[in-house]
């Protein structure tokens, strides 16, 4: 079974000078080739093209989505493996409601998947939402996983059960892709406790969830994983 990929941030505020250095090293040395997938199909890669100029394909986006590609686990052997929360700040460079809102132009693209509080277990909905996200891959290279925790709890035990949460969903993704090589590699998962970009609750009405037409607050919204493909070409 492949290691999964355990997205947060760098190392911490005393080496943030030192990582971001490393990692603009990575992103630069790493460009070609990642603008030239290896041996993908001819209709993926004009899916790919078909997507590349998404809206919320902007360079933001697109400098936050090299630096998680490169520092935090899929872009080669030299790729972390593991972050914690509060370095997604550090190395997206951007507010809680910034960072969320570059997500928000994939609000047809991508869903939330709840949970029940203090738990990180996969009800039959989640599973069937987190199957049909990954089904509508069109080309795309990587999935992203975001996971959360609501404010009920400490810091670190919130940080441990938005991990549980990110894992559960990769689990499932193993479970439903048995043939597809190298899923570690694809698969980005960033967990954020309740210390960074905590959504709102208006996310319950705007985002397809995996509980329609249940109790949502701003609690229930941050038991959660967002899940979706990222079309963006780097």
């Amino acid at each position: 079974m492949n290691t999964p990929v355990i997205v947060g941030a760098l190392t911490g505020v005393a080496l943030l000078g030192a990582s971001s250095i490393y990692v603009e090293r990575q992103v630069s040395a790493s460009k070609e080739r990642l603008e030239n997938p290896e041996a993908v199909p001819e209709e993926a890669q004009a899916a790919v093209a078909d997507h590349a100029e998404a809206e919320y394909c902007t360079p933001k986006f697109r400098e936050v989505l090299a630096r998680v590609v490169q520092a935090c686990g899929l872009g080669g052997q030299d790729a972390r493996r593991g972050c914690e929360p509060v370095d997604v700040r550090s190395f997206a460079s951007i507010s809680d409601d910034d960072f969320n809102a570059l997500f928000d132009p994939l609000v047809k693209r991508g869903a939330i998947v709840l949970f029940d509080d203090n738990s990180e277990k996969l009800d039959d909905a989640a599973k069937k939402i987190i199957s049909e996200k990954w089904d509508e891959r069109k080309g795309a290279r990587y999935f992203f996983v975001v996971a959360r925790a609501s404010k009920t709890g400490t810091a670190s035990y919130n940080e441990q059960l938005s991990q549980k949460r990110a894992n559960s969903v990769f689990f499932h993704l193993e479970e439903v892709s048995k043939e597809e090589k190298d899923l570690d590699k694809k698969v980005g998962m960033l967990w954020l406790g309740s210390q960074y970009a905590q959504l709102k609750q208006d996310y319950c009405g705007t985002w397809q969830t995996s509980r329609p037409g249940k109790s949502c607050n701003d609690q229930a919204i941050n038991r959660s994983a967002f899940v979706s493909w990222v079309d963006c070409r780097l």
